[in-house]
């Protein structure tokens, strides 16, 4: 199997066995990791796994021509993850790599029209199927982990005090929330601070439930949600936040979007952008993802994203990187998205069950052992705009972290 010669050369991390459509095992050792034993069950695989090894592996496992005898497929995974760029190196690897970013242009032509497809794809499932692994908020982003023993619950208020300190918000105030979800995030600043609230969703099903829960919350006159792309909003806001939707953006309308972000934004006005990233430079949605999970969708290196913001006329002023939080928020999802297996495959089929499983596992991996993480990046047109140092954040996230454990029962 070519596949296998390939690995010897590159694997470095974890204890992997594979047994071949034939029968065959091959395995592979590397620096004390995760250890693994998959078997394949279609000949058609060994060729597969040399010229398309991630289209090939969660396609395999969705149709069960890829079953895990020891460990389950998010051992694997985070091996796979942890060895994949030392098997970057090899040629065909190499050359995948260069035709998927020369082609993006295609990949992640974000239209509008082509933008509202993409979002339904993934957020008009059945909402049944999100409050299954979601928090009770359904915040479908990053958690913020300041204790280790944080539910998923406190960690997911966490990021949205974080979130709230960070735009500096005041009684009154416009805020712009590009990307709303469920509505969560808008309705907790309007309940924080007062302040009036337009959040935009391209989801149908999402457009109807965070207007609900507004409606239900007696905030209905001051806090709305529209079916609207981010390039057909108008008028000026004091505040601008967006929260896992620039992914969904594509590095061709990132001059679009910091535009429209500029055009929108108060003069004394601050936004801050929440966004998964790569530390290690440019590179490709996995053809899986992209096929399956995430059509259209890209994770952007710091790299591709500030050259745009300087040239929009926005000013940079902080950057924070969240490292492993998405790891644990994950793991966490997983863990409950797995508790419900039998509602889930109710809901739509087994097979489907396999194809989310092997997108939050993978999900996992790439935040534990490859290079995703998080970016929040803070901009204004004004440097004044913000305070000199940080230590207005931190205040705020003392005084509220030790609110919350005065008010916590005893254990």
């Amino acid at each position: 199997m070519l596949f296998a010669r390939i690995l010897n050369d590159t694997f470095r991390w974890g204890d992997l066995e594979i047994i071949d459509a034939r029968g065959k095992r091959h395995r592979f050792t590397g620096e004390p990791g995760l250890k693994s034993t998959i078997r394949l069950h279609d000949t058609r695989l060994h060729r597969r796994l040399v010229t398309g090894p991630d289209l090939a592996f969660g396609e395999a496992y969705m149709d069960g021509t890829l079953t895990v005898e020891e460990g389950d497929i998010a051992d694997f995974l985070g091996i796979a993850i942890a060895n994949v760029y030392a098997l970057d190196r090899h040629w065909s690897q190499r050359l995948t790599g260069s035709l998927g970013r020369a082609l993006r242009i295609v990949t992640q032509a974000n239209t509008r029209h082509r933008a509202r497809r993409n979002v339904a794809h993934h957020y008009d499932l059945s909402g049944q199927l999100y409050d299954l692994f979601l928090d009770r908020d359904r915040q479908y982003s990053c958690a913020y982990f300041l204790d280790p023993r944080d539910t998923l619950e406190q960690a997911q208020e966490n990021k949205k005090r974080h979130i709230a300190g960070k735009l500096l918000l005041e009684p009154g105030m416009r805020v712009l929330d590009i990307g709303s979800g469920w509505g969560g995030l808008g309705i907790s600043l309007a309940r924080q601070a007062d302040i009036d609230v337009t959040g935009l969703t391209l989801s149908e099903e999402q457009h109807r439930v965070s207007n609900e829960r507004a409606r239900k919350a007696g905030l209905a006159d001051r806090v709305r949600f529209l079916l609207k792309d981010y390039r057909e909003v108008s008028g000026r806001f004091d505040r601008i936040v967006s929260v896992g939707m620039f992914e969904h953006v594509g590095v061709p309308r990132y001059g679009d979007y910091f535009r429209k972000c500029r055009e929108h934004l108060a003069r004394d006005g601050v936004a801050l952008l929440h966004t998964i990233g790569r530390s290690s430079g440019p590179g490709v949605t996995a053809a899986w993802m992209r096929k399956y999970i995430f059509p259209g969708g890209y994770s952007p290196a710091l790299s591709e994203v500030v050259p745009v913001i300087e040239k929009s006329g926005l000013k940079l002023t902080d950057i924070e990187i969240l490292r492993l939080h998405y790891a644990e928020t994950l793991k966490e999802w997983r863990r409950r998205f797995l508790a419900n297996r039998n509602e889930i495959s109710s809901l739509y089929d087994e097979r489907f069950h396999r194809m989310w499983d092997f997108y939050l596992a993978g999900s996992e991996a790439v935040f534990r052992y490859g290079d995703h993480v998080v970016f929040q990046i803070q901009m204004a047109r004004e440097h004044g705009a913000v305070p000199l140092t940080r230590n207005y954040l931190y205040e705020r996230e003392r005084t509220g972290n030790q609110d919350r454990r005065a008010a916590a029962p005893e254990r």
